[in-house]
């Protein structure tokens, strides 16, 4: 299986996300998000995670990309 890419996070499940990328994981803690673990991250995407946690999508993002070592302009 393809390791996904930076790009796809807007239809990468948060599940996916944290097991491609587990460095990933200290920056959901640091918005304060409960997604770790949580049942829902298999179906949840980080776009959906941002919403429902009430987080800046961009800086997230961002912060998730950085974590990933692949660096994009914040989408604002």
């Amino acid at each position: 299986m393809q390791r996904p890419k930076c790009d796809d996070l807007n239809d990468l499940s948060l599940c996916a996300l944290m097991t491609q990328w587990p460095q990933t994981i200290p920056v959901f803690i640091k918005y304060k998000m409960l997604c770790v673990g949580c049942m829902v991250s298999s179906f949840h995407t980080v776009e959906d995670a941002s919403k429902e946690h009430g987080v800046d999508d961009a800086l997230f993002k961002a912060d998730l990309r950085k974590c990933m070592g692949c660096q994009k302009t914040p989408e604002i």
